[in-house]
């Protein structure tokens, strides 16, 4: 994780003081990018202990779609507690339903993306391949004088992504996304790692993956989402039958908060130890060796299905984190 270390050094030397929303300044620098080759281990921070088992518990929540700090909570992740039920902003936010509701984040917008498609309704041919689409007639709609048809699909973008994998993995378009602007006040938290692009290699039965978060908390955030991104290309590496390889990671707005400095400037001084690896439970059935395809699996995963053989840490450092 010496990419980590250097980000670190990079903010500190290069960022300049910036205000935002949660009242903590930050130093701050646009645009940076790690590249980690998981061939030589899982890219688990060193310097401190990782979170492991939030990390994997944030995951399968996302991978069911969850909405509720109360699902994360159960699955062993407490991250979004605060943004649930602290965050004055989204306590005053009428689309908030009650105790634990975070809205239609993440994992919602990941396996439950809602598609909309509002057409003439004399458009026949347009009508039956919507349906064949899986698009179903909502309501009839008036547009400026025209008849219109509103139809709806829940879409399952991470579904498709698998499916493309394996049904035609030279396709450039195997991606999905968070940033949904129709609901973006409707969520505790407008989604941070916000694009993921899966790249397989038909010839070496590798796959990639690139991931563009648009702002990230350096000292608490980098290192769980880098853990959270490695982990689900080696879930979706079993079960389309590739090996994952390279993991890259870019950021918009890299920043330290103020009340972090402590924390990173004591990681520097610790000296980063060998990689772990990744292990998958032996339940979660393997494309490559059994030959089934079974996409069903990403929401049937559990945390306790995830652990790290071999991971040797600094002792714990902790910092709040700012809502």
């Amino acid at each position: 994780m010496q990419q980590y270390q250097q980000l670190i050094e990079t903010v500190l030397a290069e960022g300049t003081w910036q205000d935002n929303r949660t009242g903590i300044r930050t130093l701050s620098v646009p645009g940076a990018m790690m590249r980690f080759d998981l061939a030589k281990g899982f890219p688990a921070v060193t310097t401190k202990k990782l979170a492991f088992k939030s990390v994997v518990g944030e995951l399968c929540a996302f991978l069911r779609a969850s909405r509720s700090a109360a699902d994360f909570r159960a699955l062993g992740c407490k991250v979004w507690d605060q943004n649930a039920n602290e965050n004055a902003q989204w306590l005053a936010n009428p689309f908030r339903t009650g105790t634990d509701d975070l809205g239609p984040v993440y994992g919602v917008q990941w396996r439950q993306w809602p598609g909309y498609k509002v057409l003439d309704a004399d458009a026949a041919e347009q009508i039956a391949a919507a349906r064949r689409n899986g698009f179903t007639e909502v309501a009839p709609l008036v547009v400026d004088g025209v008849n219109k048809v509103l139809m709806y699909k829940a879409i399952d973008q991470l579904r498709e992504c698998l499916d493309t994998i394996v049904h035609n993995p030279s396709s450039r378009r195997i991606l999905f996304h968070g940033w949904n602007p129709a609901v973006l006040d409707q969520v505790a938290l407008p989604a941070c790692h916000l694009l993921y692009q899966f790249i397989p290699n038909p010839a070496t039965k590798e796959i990639s993956l690139c991931l563009y978060v648009r702002s990230n908390d350096i000292g608490l955030g980098t290192p769980f989402n880098i853990a959270e991104g490695a982990a689900l290309l080696h879930l979706v590496g079993r079960l389309t039958g590739y090996t994952p390889r390279w993991f890259t990671y870019f950021i918009g707005d890299a920043h330290i908060y103020e009340n972090h400095l402590d924390m990173v400037k004591e990681q520097l001084k610790r000296a980063p130890l060998p990689l772990p690896k990744l292990a998958i439970a032996d339940r979660v059935p393997e494309f490559a060796a059994t030959g089934k395809y079974e996409p069903e699996w990403l929401e049937k995963i559990e945390p306790s299905d995830f652990s790290l053989e071999g991971y040797q840490h600094h002792p714990p450092l902790t910092a709040p984190m700012a809502v």
